[in-house]
């Protein structure tokens, strides 16, 4: 009984010390897993789970490996942020596949990359057709970016002349499952009584509201508890 109860304590402050270090390392390390990024993440891993079932193992000695490593990996990305040739050693550098439309076979050999995984690559990018791409690298973290060419590049607002406004507005969510978020009124400088007369004036009260958005375009959108839809989809009918 006593082992159970000193794995379920292992496992809690395991599960407490990986989230706080994926808080230390940031949004980025997490998304973008580069070879420092992939390395860390088995080893902290490896570690943890020891942490949690490996009773033979002094708990301090865990804690302590977690740390080292922790603030090693801190410092790779404090020093990679610092310096350009650091960065390339730790994070790697992107590398050209395509140019001026031509496949560079020899930096895929380098990658081991093959023809199949670049097709594979450029078709979730929704391109089939090669011949539409200009130049194509694959980043330090694996994806694959693509520059295609003039006439397969879709046309934005400016090209075709219509009119940007110059402020863009972020939508602001106000309601959230019948509950007003203070954080977000407080943040730009919303009044609780506006809500309330929007509400007053379509007839609801804010138990009824699900969820309610100011959108990019300065609109209220109401999704209501009751949405009296008589014959709703369900895909799984």
């Amino acid at each position: 009984m006593v082992g159970i109860f000193e794995v379920i304590i292992r496992t809690i402050i395991a599960f407490v010390l990986l989230i706080s270090i994926a808080h230390l390392l940031g949004k980025q390390t997490i998304a973008q897993m580069t070879y420092h990024d992939f390395i860390a993440s088995i080893t902290i891993g490896s570690i943890a789970g020891n942490l949690t079932f490996n009773t033979s193992t002094r708990f301090s000695h865990f804690i302590i490996a977690l740390i080292i490593f922790s603030a090693i990996i801190f410092l790779a990305t404090l020093v990679s942020l610092k310096n350009r040739n650091a960065r390339a050693l730790l994070n790697g550098e992107p590398t050209v596949v395509i140019q001026d439309g031509k496949i560079l076979e020899e930096n895929m050999k380098k990658l081991k990359f093959t023809m199949d995984s670049l097709n594979q690559a450029l078709r979730k990018k929704d391109i089939f057709d090669i011949d539409e791409v200009e130049y194509a690298l694959i980043e330090a973290d694996g994806h694959l970016s693509v520059l295609k060419k003039p006439p397969y590049r879709n046309s934005t607002k400016k090209d075709v002349g219509i009119k940007i406004p110059t402020a863009p507005v972020f939508p602001i969510e106000l309601i959230m499952d019948g509950q007003i978020i203070d954080k977000n009124f407080a943040q730009n400088q919303l009044k609780k009584s506006w809500i309330f007369t929007e509400l007053d004036h379509r007839g609801l009260a804010l138990p009824d509201v699900s969820y309610c958005v100011k959108g990019t375009n300065g609109q209220l959108y109401f999704d209501l508890y009751k949405d009296e839809i008589t014959s709703p989809i369900d895909t799984e009918a």
